[in-house]
């Protein structure tokens, strides 16, 4: 199979942006004087906000009201925007600069897929925002494993979802891109919890993009 276009989640596939995440929670969690376990990390991983709260918050969840709930959400974004300011490309991830040049240089179209609603802040910090013709917008989507945001990526592309191939590092991610109408989910990192996935590389660096990719000059002299 021959893809013609690549979606990338952002957190932990693009840069270890995840560190961040885990960092300004953990902030919250020790204000709240909330337990942090050894595998809250693992859990937190590909969540989107408030959900994660949720996970923060266990057993005392029904102790807070909605508007206290999305009051401490935004405190936890407000730790990490501030965290966001230390990003430069030398946090991108091993192979992930170079697989977005070598995309950007067959003109093979690029979109993000990710829940962060700090994604372009994110980009710009990284000097990576120029290679993506779309970001979808997280507000609009059910949060993973539902494929919506996969498929809005696709159709930010005009792309067909079963000519994208998607990179993902969290199991709610996966199966999120497996439910995608038939689009392909390369999992980054470790093999215990993306065994779901098409393929998995323990880093963008392992991933050969000549064996996926129809370039988008060739597909033009072909078509």
């Amino acid at each position: 199979m021959i893809y013609r276009a690549a979606i990338f989640d952002l957190d932990g596939v693009l840069a270890d942006t995840a560190r961040l995440h885990l960092k300004a929670w953990h902030q919250l969690a020790q204000e709240l004087k909330r337990p942090w376990a050894e595998d809250t990390g693992e859990r937190l991983k590909g969540l989107e906000r408030m959900a994660s709260l949720e996970v923060i918050l266990g057993e005392e969840s029904d102790r807070f009201s909605e508007k206290e709930k999305i009051d401490l959400a935004s405190r936890k974004n407000s730790y990490y925007q501030k965290l966001i300011r230390s990003l430069s490309p030398k946090d991108l991830l091993p192979g992930a600069g170079e697989l977005l040049a070598w995309l950007n240089e067959k003109q093979i179209p690029i979109a993000l897929a990710s829940a962060s609603k700090n994604a372009q802040a994110v980009l710009q910090a990284l000097e990576i925002s120029h290679y993506f013709s779309t970001i979808a917008d997280p507000e609009q989507s059910a949060p993973k494993p539902c494929p919506d945001i996969f498929l809005a990526a696709a159709q930010g592309l005009q792309v067909e979802p079963e000519l994208c191939v998607a990179f993902e590092d969290a199991a709610a991610g996966v199966a999120a891109i497996k439910a995608a109408k038939g689009m392909t989910a390369v999992g980054v990192g470790s093999e215990n919890s993306l065994r779901k996935a098409d393929f998995i590389v323990g880093s963008l660096s392992e991933f050969v993009p000549k064996d996926f990719f129809l370039s988008a000059i060739h597909a033009a002299s072909i078509s």
